[in-house]
Order: structure tokens, then sequence, then C-alpha cells
């Protein structure tokens, strides 16, 4: 098959564009035909051969990619969920193989697609769908009438964070960078945006809130944005960090969180959240059910070639994309 491999960590250009081995599954595992692929920033921080948290360098050569949709080609001796010619999609948090042709993946992460949704959606919405699902759900369950403040509103896992919000009751604050993201946020159904490159979104958010705060905060950010998206909240709020765009929170004294408000803070991932197939089965599923009701909207960016993988990656790091990267093997 025709896959993408890195044999040395670096910038886009190590992707490879390559002839290699079909993957044979295991007795647990189905081989998916991939019809699209979805791409992360996930997918960039293992390409650059960074190491944080429980996060490990890959073990080269390997082929990137934690999500995609396409029909099952062949099962293993125990797999009863899933049949051959089926249609099916996945995102496993610290997955990769996905950048190729064929994927053999343990069938308790395959969810079978409703016939609404089609293949380039499904490998849209699995990764940053889910984190926007638990995030809402489980790590703090929003409820009506709280006041939710999401940063990066206009990002991929950013828009879905406020539509499910929204959906769950919430007043919306979203912070962006540009007035085109001002947009975009609004269209998503944010009640109030801030422009976070020209004010200060903690004063803001205090203006906007007659002085009480927020109930919580998503932040995908990290570095810069942490302390004063402790300062935007509550009494009794909770602060989830639920990635680092700027870089990792550094070490600090969990006195403030007292100081400010008794407040908690939480460092969610995926893995834990998405842990058997009962959960991909809620979590998925709720998803496409919104979908297929108009009230969850998903906006693929651009898609690429599997063999111009590189640029997708380039395309992502540039930060000009708005929407989802799809890479559709020929």
């Amino acid at each position: 098959m025709k896959a993408v491999r890195v044999h040395e960590f670096g910038p886009a250009d190590v992707l490879r564009y390559e002839e290699t081995d079909d993957p044979r599954p295991k007795a647990n595992e189905a081989s998916v035909k991939i019809a699209a692929a979805g791409v992360n920033f996930l997918d960039i921080y293992y390409r650059s051969g960074f190491h944080w948290g429980g996060h490990h360098r890959r073990a080269l050569p390997y082929i990137p990619g934690a999500e995609a949709a396409g029909t099952v080609a062949e099962v293993g001796a125990e797999v009863s969920n899933v049949k051959v010619g089926d249609r099916v999609a996945y995102g496993i948090s610290n997955g990769f193989g996905s950048y190729a042709e064929l994927h053999a993946v343990p069938s308790w992460h395959l969810i079978t697609l409703p016939d609404t949704i089609d293949m380039q959606t499904a490998a849209a919405v699995m990764l940053q769908g889910m984190t926007a699902h638990y995030l809402t759900h489980s790590t703090y369950a929003v409820k009506s009438h709280d006041t939710v403040l999401i940063h990066a509103a206009a990002g991929g896992t950013g828009l879905l964070l406020v539509q499910i919000a929204k959906m769950r009751g919430a007043r919306v604050i979203g912070t962006v960078s540009t007035k085109e993201k001002v947009r975009l946020a609004r269209d998503a159904g944010a009640d109030e945006t801030i422009n976070y490159s020209e004010e200060d979104f903690a004063a803001e958010v205090r203006k906007l809130t007659d002085g009480k705060g927020v109930n919580v905060v998503y932040d995908s950010v990290g570095k810069d944005t942490y302390e004063k998206s402790l300062d935007s909240l509550a009494p009794l709020g909770v602060l989830v960090i639920f990635g680092q765009a700027s870089g990792p929170v550094p070490p600090f004294d969990t006195a403030v969180l007292n100081a400010k408000g008794s407040l908690s803070l939480a460092r969610p991932s995926l893995t834990h959240n998405v842990a058997s197939h009962d959960d991909v089965l809620w979590r998925a599923g709720d998803l496409f059910r919104w979908i297929k009701a108009g009230k969850l909207k998903t906006q693929i960016a651009k898609t690429f070639s599997l063999a111009d993988a590189a640029d997708a990656h380039r395309e992502l790091e540039s930060r000009r994309s708005v929407g989802k990267i799809l890479l559709i093997p020929e």
C-alpha cells in the first residue's frame, strides 16, 4: 500500500510518501480502507519529535494520523462489532497509522457510520468532536445558565465546543485573534467574543459578567493564558486545560486556587475519556445525531491528496486554515 512515513523527526519535509507493507489485522483488529484521514496538531507535535507529559517520541519509522473514516476490508478472528464492507470511523488520541491506504485498528475504537454521515464529515469530527463532548459532558458538565469561556473559539475544537455548550443552555464567551474569527465564533453561537490580541480578556470577562466571572474556562492555549483564565473564574469555578498551543503551564502554588475563590483545575485527555467501546458509541453517537439534526456543523477547510501530506502539515502550521484539513488517499 501507499502510506506517509516519518523516518526522522523534523519539519514537514520529513513526511515521505512511499510504498510499504499492507497491515494484517490481529485477532482483535479490523483493517480499514481509508477514505479520509484527519490532520491534527498532535500529528505535528509527534512529527517534530516533541516529548511532553505522558507523550513520548514515536519509534521510527512510523505512519502518522490518529483519526479516519473508511470501509472495513478485513477483520480479525475475535472481532464481532463490525464486518467487511461496513462504513466506519475512529479517533484514537495517542494513535498513529491513518496516513495510509489501509490501517489495522483495534475494533473497539470503531463506530459504524449512519447513512446520513459521509466519510469526510466523519473523519473531520472524531477527535475534536469527542474531545468537545467529554469536556462539556464529563470534565465539567455544562449546565443551563452556566457562563463559559472558550479560548481559540474559532479553532476546530473551539467551534464544536461553542455549539455543544450552547446546546446545553450556556452563555458562551469566546476568545479569538482576528475579526474573521469573531464572525466564525459568532456564527457557531458564541454570545460574546473577545479579541485577545487587542483586549485583556480577563478584564473583558469581568465586564461581561458584572464582575462575577465564568463557571468554567476551556483553555487549549496553556502558558500564555492560564493566569488570566484563573482570573476570569467565578468562585468555585473550574479551569480546564486540555492543550498547550503556547507551551506547557509552568508549576505554580496550588494555594492560588484557594485565594482566587476555591477554584478547581483539570488537565484531562481524550485517552482516559474514551476508554471503551461504550464511550465511543456514546460520544461519537451523540455527534452523529446532532449533525443529522442540523444542531452541530463541521467545517472542512481543505482536502489534500495523501501524497501531499507535507503541504497539509504546512497549511495547519501556518494557522491560515479555518476548519478541518483532511488527507484523501488516491
